[in-house]
């Protein structure tokens, strides 16, 4: 098994997935532990004083005014838990568990939140024994963190609350610590504060979101080539002198992708000469760097965000320089903004495919196609309801580019006024991450007929090899109309898969 190691400094976007979905177990390095030490001796200190300190011997939000005497200080780190694990909803998956329990136990590691080194240890112990604490959709407002979902992990540590064992079954903290041969932690000072103020859960998302954006945006590169190229269309807008003129990086990208994925076909080749009567492309095929481009150029700004929030210490307060200090630090405004970001770009990716799409279907626009690629059109209806399907999911996706972070809503008897709704951008960039798949699955499908319906003439190595891919996997052919469900769900299944990218890589190399 993988054991990535947690220092002081920030992990990598590698490291969450594979502590997220690879199942990697985690251990502190030797930097994380001292710095852990020193960061708790101030706390220590902190708390035999007379004077109070928020965090350490008052309560908490609205209630810090009250101090809290030193006999009933576990008590409070206990209350404070066990009131904020107050979630609703359906469960969180236990990805997002994972990479949110990861980043907890970074920011845990860089010393600057005054935990104990054992309540640390603890908690990367439950994640190299995959317990997984029950976490539910609703309860974080994006500020002071992701309190609820934090807290339903932080109550695992203290043996308390549903936890899912490494094999998927539901059980409860204490026995599946027992089972796992670790003891729960009472906690002292500090230390609920410590657990539960940070911007983890959307933090989390954020990462895997891009992690698959990264690969989703190559997907469709693919699926524009072998639209443009079944649509008998020009690959000579993407010439590179023509981006050079527009100089956005990730456009030059987007149509370098598409030159290279175009090259050599023969579909291409049969219409290029002084005959062809085609003078411009629809924008859906002619525009797909600029959109496509756009988009990289988008998740290459969340992923700066992300790298800067990853080497981020968010709690409140904080050690710094041997004292605790407030601090706003826990506002998620940054992830959130680029959360919603994201989604819109999902959106947008979608639409354009979808468009591609339905050019694809309609015997006016489709250059000498069967209207909806059927069989016997009449008898059969083709993909005409693929379209459907995929119309249905690009609605979904613009409602969701909805922004969430501009919708705060005060709490906390108005001291905590301004919050980033940042868990919720996060939450529904989810759901987009997922529709853009099965939209870019089904163009795929549909690009794919339409190259079989264009012989004798043929694709090219790259776009040919995609075609064969999707057949050698059970996704038909021209044909007679048939079950089309299944057909969709495979499709899918290559594109999440990443086993599209990796045919056109055995051809032609890595895309861009």
């Amino acid at each position: 098994m993988t054991t990535v190691t947690v220092g002081t400094g920030p992990v990598s976007f590698e490291d969450v997935v594979a502590v997220a979905r690879e199942g990697a177990a985690v251990e502190l390095g030797p930097d994380a532990i001292d710095a852990i030490d020193r960061a708790r001796a101030v706390i220590d200190d902190l708390a035999a004083s007379a004077t109070p300190h928020y965090g350490v011997s008052t309560g908490f939000g609205a209630l810090a005014t009250r101090h809290i005497a030193p006999e009933l200080r576990t008590q409070l780190q206990r209350s404070l838990v066990r009131s904020h694990a107050a979630g609703s909803g359906p469960e969180v998956e236990r990805e997002v568990v994972r990479a949110l329990m990861l980043l907890r136990l970074s920011t845990l590691a860089t010393g600057h939140t005054g935990c104990r080194r054992e309540t640390a240890e603890l908690l990367a112990a439950l994640l190299s024994h995959g317990i997984t604490p029950v976490v539910h959709e609703y309860g974080s407002l994006g500020c002071s963190g992701d309190l609820a979902p934090l807290a339903h992990c932080a109550l695992a540590l203290m043996g308390e609350g549903p936890v899912r064992t490494a094999d998927g079954e539901l059980t409860d903290a204490a026995t599946a610590l027992e089972a796992a041969g670790l003891a729960p932690v009472q906690l002292q000072e500090k230390e609920g504060l410590a657990l539960i103020n940070g911007t983890d859960g959307m933090l989390g998302m954020l990462v895997l979101a891009i992690h698959d954006l990264t690969d989703l945006l190559k997907v469709a590169d693919v699926s524009a080539a072998m639209s443009v190229e079944g649509q008998l269309g020009t690959d000579r807008v993407f010439a590179p002198e023509l981006q050079a003129i527009r100089p956005h990086p990730g456009q030059a990208l987007s149509a370098a992708n598409l030159t290279a994925l175009l090259r050599d076909s023969g579909v291409v080749a049969s219409h290029r000469g002084p005959d062809c009567n085609r003078v411009q492309d629809a924008y859906s095929l002619r525009c797909s760097p600029q959109v496509h481009g756009a988009a990289r150029d988008t998740v290459a700004h969340a992923a700066m965000v992300a790298a800067r929030e990853l080497a981020s210490a968010v709690d409140n307060p904080v050690v710094v320089d041997g004292r605790l200090e407030s601090n706003g630090n826990f506002h998620g405004a940054p992830v959130a903004y680029v959360l919603d970001f994201l989604a819109i770009v999902a959106a947008d990716v979608a639409s354009i495919a979808e468009r591609r799409t339905d050019r694809f279907l309609d015997k006016a626009r489709n250059h000498g196609l069967p209207p909806f690629l059927a069989d016997d059109p009449g008898v059969d209806s083709g993909l005409m309801i693929a379209q459907y399907t995929q119309a249905a999911v690009v609605s979904e996706l613009k409602r969701l580019a909805a922004p969430a972070s501009v919708d705060s809503i005060p709490s906390s008897a108005m001291q905590e006024d301004h919050v980033s709704m940042g868990w919720s951008s996060a939450r529904k960039l989810r759901r987009s991450v997922d529709g853009l798949s099965r939209v870019l699955a089904i163009e795929l499908m549909t690009a794919a007929r339409a190259l079989d319906l264009r012989a004798p003439l043929t694709p090219s190595p790259a776009t040919g090899a995609v075609v064969r891919l999707l057949r050698d996997a059970g996704v038909g052919g021209p044909g007679t109309d048939r079950f089309l469900a299944p057909e969709i769900d495979l499709a899918h299944q290559l594109v999440t898969g990443r086993a599209v990218t990796a045919a056109v890589a055995s051809v032609i190399g890595e895309l861009q």
